[in-house]
């Protein structure tokens, strides 16, 4: 298997190169030539990256609790929250792997979950040209262990998801405040947080200083329905994830 997922990642750059991409003929595009908005599906790439995916959670069956690939060739592995370090630590140094770019880390907040919180990792190998996104949950007690000593560009990350959402990273070594203000109350993305915000910053002309107050709305609080009359891509909004089968692990 190890060598079958070596072998794949390398001609992933190599056939993906082949996929079906709308050719253009002076200003027109060709009528054979897939929809523009939608990302080409690529059989080879989806075959090699659901045989990493099952790679991984062989390699790491205390952590991997799930393998799938989304939007057509995006593999997601969901893993366990005490498994965050292990996990990136062998992605990144792993020799079929090499993950050694650190593209992204957010929050996305649920308050429908029990653990309403995932914290998602975008890594990319440079060696193999290829993406993976790690994701895991929490809820607003349960820390999760910091990859600072494993990226150290995962820093300002980790403290933008502290400030934005309130997930707490343990053994970070700087978690304070990165967008909002120093005496900042609250988390503004999560769900329950007014979009008005409770206090409000002005110059006073009085005082001659900048001055922290309660909010106040100069007209009527009005309650704005922003949902859309229409279905935004209504023939795709609706695709699951397919999910890779995976070894369970023997007891």
């Amino acid at each position: 298997m190890a060598a079958t997922a070596c072998r794949g990642l390398f001609s992933i750059a190599k056939h993906a190169s082949k996929s079906v991409v709308p050719r253009v003929v002076g200003t027109r595009l060709c009528s054979t030539d897939l929809h523009p908005t939608i990302r080409p599906v690529n059989a080879v790439q989806r075959q090699t990256l659901t045989e990493f995916g099952q790679y991984v959670a062989e390699c790491l069956p205390k952590y991997v609790q799930k393998v799938q690939i989304t939007a057509g060739n995006e593999l997601e592995v969901l893993i366990a929250p005490e498994g965050v370090v292990p996990v990136i630590t062998f992605l990144k140094d792993h020799t079929n792997s090499q993950f050694t770019s650190l593209a992204d880390l957010c929050g996305v907040d649920m308050p429908s979950r029990a653990y309403r919180f995932e914290v998602v990792y975008n890594l990319l190998s440079l060696r193999y040209n290829s993406r993976i996104r790690v994701k895991t949950y929490t809820d607003e007690l349960t820390p999760l262990e910091s990859i600072t000593d494993v990226f150290k560009g995962a820093n300002w990350y980790e403290r933008e998801v502290w400030d934005m959402f309130g997930v707490f990273f343990a053994n970070h070594p700087d978690l304070r405040r990165i967008l909002t203000d120093y005496g900042f109350e609250g988390h503004p993305f999560r769900k329950d947080f007014p979009l008005t915000g409770y206090v409000e910053c002005r110059y006073d002309d009085e005082v001659k200083r900048v001055v922290v107050e309660p909010v106040e709305l100069a007209q009527e609080y009005r309650k704005f329905d922003l949902s859309a009359p229409w279905e935004q891509f209504p023939n795709f909004r609706e695709q699951a994830a397919a999910e890779v089968p995976i070894k369970e692990e023997e007891k």
